[in-house]
């Protein structure tokens, strides 16, 4: 356990601490965006994201992943801060955080694994596509420097780490590209124009909102949805940031984490916010491995609003877009194209609707949520083929049941089996298959009955110790002497 702790926090100092910073630098445009998107002032972003990377760095289960204010949530919050006020944002993200809390115990990490390739990949390609989309405006059609700026920018960050890795070209693009602006006095958008930054820390509060059945039932719907979509984005962040590092991480530790993290910041005037793979990229692609990065680039992002103030208003946006065009290009799963043509049609349509429900709504919950009940909605069609054999063994009549028997295929058993003969030694020979549910049992039950009923003798053979128990408990032709054998 010393040992584990020893190397989350200061196996990779050196490297923790310089990511740390370029994404403490990439945070500041963003919470404030993201604080505009949900109609409230841009401290409110600025002290979440403070707040839940300090934390998270220490009840947190993927040690590197940043988490922060983020633009899923802050959608979802938008229209609770227009109707109810700010008082009442703070209250459901107390909330969210004790719902999180609450699924982290339940072990809601277990949801994980239904969660197919394709749809992994539809959830990496739009949220590259949404980062790079997020850029657009802080550059396009603004002017010739800034589209010079954001090439220069790009050029830094993947030509510098060729020739000197020492310190992340991220940050290397910031530093210098800022000091060419300020002392060469151009013209060009800073992070300054996003919203006013106050030099001030955050304060304990305590919401002021009635606490009462009434004020539960306003931010409750509200606190779910955040709870479900930050733990969603939180999650899958977090698998990506094991595929991209070759390590393991505590998903359950981290669903904890968040709602620890959440409910703290409700306190301090923050908005709910989850893990953000962009900046989360950023900080694995400059180096950052351990918690020391989360805590780094929580702190120096408050020490930036409060000491380097002045500074960090002047930062051009171009430059920020340039860095986060990379993490777009960097994130994008570019094998996918070759995966559309090489997959099965059902896991492409699977990867293509995830995409494009994501791209639509901007909600990245709704598009994984998609993906998977259509990916679920294929398994169960691809497994509702159910084949029956139909041979003459001396004077007895065989059926060989080939698949599963379910809701979805009792009604090609049923059409399968000839019910009108009389007089007959009839076997279903269920070797080949298996019996899930209530409705295969019904099935066989209905056969059965009309079978006898029409003179036949019939025995049920083959089932395996589940598909015998299942039948036995619950079929009422056993009832009447049907004999069960197993394989």
């Amino acid at each position: 356990m010393t040992e584990t702790l020893k190397h989350e926090w200061f196996g990779n100092v050196r490297k923790d601490i310089l990511a740390g910073i370029v994404v403490a630098l990439a945070l500041i445009p963003e919470a404030i965006a993201f604080s505009i998107i949900a109609g409230v002032d841009p401290m409110v972003g600025l002290y979440a994201s403070f707040c839940i990377a300090v934390i998270i760095a220490f009840a947190g289960g993927r040690p590197g992943m940043i988490s922060a204010a983020t633009g899923a949530m802050a959608l979802l919050m938008g229209p609770l801060v227009r109707e109810h006020g700010l008082d009442y944002l703070f209250a459901a993200t107390i909330l969210t955080g004790v719902i999180q809390i609450i699924f982290g115990v339940l072990k809601v990490a277990k949801v994980m694994k239904f969660i197919p390739r394709a749809v992994m990949i539809g959830f990496v390609n739009s949220l590259a596509l949404l980062i790079f989309m997020a850029q657009v405006p802080h550059f396009l059609g603004i002017s010739n420097m800034t589209y010079a700026f954001v090439a220069i920018t790009l050029a830094i960050v993947y030509i510098v780490p060729r020739f000197f890795k020492g310190i992340p070209a991220p940050l290397i693009a910031i530093v210098l590209l800022t000091a060419t602006a300020i002392f060469a006095g151009l013209d060009l958008r800073t992070v300054g124009d996003l919203g006013t930054v106050t030099k001030s820390l955050p304060s304990f509060l305590i919401p002021d909102v009635p606490f009462n059945l009434e004020t539960l039932a306003i931010i409750f719907p509200y606190s779910i949805a955040l709870a479900i979509v930050g733990l969603t984005e939180s999650l899958l962040t977090s698998q990506i940031v094991d595929d991209m590092t070759d390590t393991g991480s505590n998903k359950n530790r981290e669903a904890r984490g968040q709602g620890i993290a959440n409910f703290v910041n409700g306190f301090f005037g923050g908005m709910a916010g989850c893990a953000m793979i962009g900046q989360s990229v950023i900080n694995v692609k400059s180096g950052g491995r351990g918690r020391l990065s989360t805590l780094t680039a929580g702190l120096f992002l408050m020490f930036l609003i409060i000491v380097l103030g002045d500074l960090v208003v002047q930062i051009p946006m171009p430059v920020l877009a340039g860095i986060m065009i990379m993490v777009s290009i960097g994130t994008f799963d570019w094998g996918s194209f070759a995966y559309l043509v090489k997959a099965p049609k059902a896991d492409a349509a699977v990867m293509v609707v995830t995409m494009a429900i994501v791209l639509a709504t901007h909600d990245l919950s709704k598009g994984v949520i998609a993906g998977v009940i259509l990916s679920a909605v294929f398994f169960v069609i691809k497994i509702s083929k159910l084949k029956i054999d139909k041979t003459m063994d001396g004077a007895k009549t065989v059926y060989r049941m080939h698949g599963q028997l379910f809701f979805a295929s009792v009604e090609d058993f049923l059409a399968g089996i000839d019910m009108t003969v009389t007089g007959q030694d009839i076997r279903l020979d269920f070797t080949e298959s298996h019996v899930w549910d209530d409705s295969a049992v019904a099935a066989v039950d209905k056969a059965v009955m009309k079978l006898r009923a029409n003179g036949n003798a019939v025995t049920i053979h083959g089932l395996n110790d589940s598909s015998r128990k299942l039948l036995g408990k619950l079929a009422l032709s056993t009832d009447s002497g049907t004999k069960l054998s197993g394989q």
